[in-house]
């Protein structure tokens, strides 16, 4: 089979949202070619691997990646990410130079292209996120493992909104909580929330390649006696109380449903959001607070916030 590589060169702000357009259009995973991460400053205790090459990275801004079936609709989809990339300015989202390219490469070539990206990475406390392919030991009896594989994933598990949902997680889960996870994409937070001690977790998405990539996931990190993954539009239809709602997801997208969230988070439960540019920080702390909630913490990394609320 043939495939082609389509990249995106744009902003910091803008990968998630591309990479969510990208997923859209049927790509089974990315690639993120960020040059901070020739700069970022790493300690080897916790098994990272790092060679980096920074002729993999431009000079400025970033590159994401995806790969395509080359087939008879390819120019279609092409034109199609164009578009929804360019409405991103609609939300106030900054695309930066938003220059596509295109170029035809083998299926071999295609099939671990991203995989020198991709290493163990300790992104918290108890956490490391271990790609499938890679052998690696625990330096510490209570440290957690998380299995994914990028390439029926949604990322890796290691950009920055989801490294401090799983820090929320890790501050807020307590034994036999039921949590529900909201645009659940890989299904990471969900497996999290289950290695941390919850009873029942169910992960909604409303992008069908997304519940097969987070039930598959699930599977693979043995947590599918906890986590069940079901396709749905955020919260519409969902009546269970529960103790945390956890969602990592574009700001525009969390707006639409505080209300729902606060209807179903238990007292004492908590709200925790993150996806969120930091041009768009208040306007979500605002819908959280007049929803109900009291916020408990907010966390910043780079350029992205998260918030836990609380409902009293």
């Amino acid at each position: 089979m043939r495939w082609s590589e389509i990249s995106i060169h744009t902003t910091n702000e803008a990968i998630e949202p591309i990479s969510n357009i990208l997923h859209e259009a049927g790509a089974s995973g990315v690639v993120i070619e960020d040059p901070f991460e020739l700069k970022k400053e790493r300690e080897d205790q916790f098994g990272e691997i790092y060679q980096l090459n920074p002729d993999d990275y431009p000079e400025e801004g970033v590159i994401v990646k995806a790969y395509l079936p080359h087939n008879s609709f390819l120019a279609e989809t092409v034109e199609a990410i164009k578009e929804s990339i360019n409405n991103l300015i609609l939300y106030q989202i900054d695309i930066g130079r938003n220059t596509v390219t295109l170029h035809e490469v083998k299926e071999e070539e295609w099939a671990t292209a991203w995989k020198k990206y991709y290493h163990p990475v300790k992104i918290s406390e108890k956490f490391t996120i271990v790609p499938t392919w890679e052998e690696y030991q625990p330096f510490s009896s209570d440290e957690l493992i998380i299995e994914l594989d990028p390439g029926m994933a949604f990322g890796t598990g290691t950009h920055p909104t989801t490294v401090m949902s799983i820090q929320a997680l890790e501050r807020t889960v307590k034994k036999d909580d039921v949590i529900i996870d909201v645009g659940t994409g890989s299904g990471v937070l969900s497996i999290a929330g289950a290695m941390l001690g919850a009873k029942n977790v169910q992960a909604l998405d409303l992008d069908e390649v997304a519940v097969e990539s987070a039930r598959m996931n699930i599977k693979l990190n043995k947590v599918d006696d906890v986590v069940t993954v079901e396709q749905n539009n955020l919260l519409d239809g969902i009546d269970t109380q529960v103790d945390i709602i956890v969602a990592n997801i574009l700001a525009e997208v969390i707006l639409r449903f505080t209300e729902d969230a606060a209807r179903l988070v238990k007292k004492n439960g908590y709200f925790i959001t993150s996806g969120i540019i930091q041009q768009k920080k208040q306007e979500v702390k605002d819908a959280i607070l007049s929803a109900g909630f009291v916020m408990v913490e907010t966390i910043q990394m780079e350029d992205w916030v998260a918030f836990i609320a609380k409902k009293m």
